[in-house]
């Protein structure tokens, strides 16, 4: 992959529809997971709203997966947050590293976000607050169309932190959905996680 000599500025972006991230993953040869919006809609069944990117999540010890599924592609690793630089092939990013933006080439928009998460052996660990864990097994769900996501707990749980509109239409939209379990989950990870203050989330997962 050619090395531009400066830093693209951070867009635009124009998402890949999330069939072609399907097809496009469905070939890995490890775990991955639609994340961010798309991932509350599949967990609710039904689209809601607008989206301004696409993610997809995977385990920081997969992270290859993206440079193999997207051969031809530029990836651009955000190091440091808010700056972006070439993802050189093969090379391993650094645990700060959480973050890569993805387009077919140096013309064209931003197509897919990967976010990267962290792990211990078997467990997922949450990286803003380590005492939140759970079994990898346990971080996804299947679509019923058998599309991989993001558990939708979990990725509220990274919501949480500062909600945005849109994270609350997620929130609004997905709550009537979650088990008592899952509520108990996202509720005990905001509270030991976010400690400036009651979360107005946590009130409405506990009624």
């Amino acid at each position: 992959m050619t090395r531009p000599p400066h830093p693209p500025p951070l867009g635009p972006w124009d998402p890949a529809p999330l069939s072609e991230v399907v097809t496009r993953f469905s070939g890995a040869r490890s775990a991955w997971w639609v994340a961010g919006g798309f991932a509350i809609e599949l967990a609710v069944g039904r689209c809601f709203r607008s989206h301004d990117d696409i993610d997809v999540l995977l385990l920081r010890r997969d992270q290859r997966v993206v440079q193999e599924v997207l051969p031809d592609w530029q990836w651009w690793a955000a190091d440091p947050p808010g700056t972006l630089r070439p993802w050189a092939p093969g090379e391993v990013l650094p645990l700060g590293v959480h973050d890569i933006w993805c387009r077919p080439g140096p013309d064209t928009p931003w197509r897919i976000q990967i976010m990267l998460d962290e792990s211990e052996k078997q467990d997922w660990v949450s990286r803003r607050n380590p005492r939140i864990r759970r079994p990898v097994s346990t971080l996804g769900a299947h679509s019923v169309d058998g599309i991989p996501y993001l558990v939708p707990e979990v990725q509220l749980f990274y919501k949480a932190r500062t909600p945005r509109p849109k994270d609350e239409a997620d929130f609004d939209a997905v709550l009537p959905v979650l088990t008592v379990g899952q509520r108990r989950w996202l509720a005990d990870a905001i509270t030991d996680t976010y400690t400036s203050g009651p979360h107005p989330w946590v009130e409405r997962l506990r009624a």
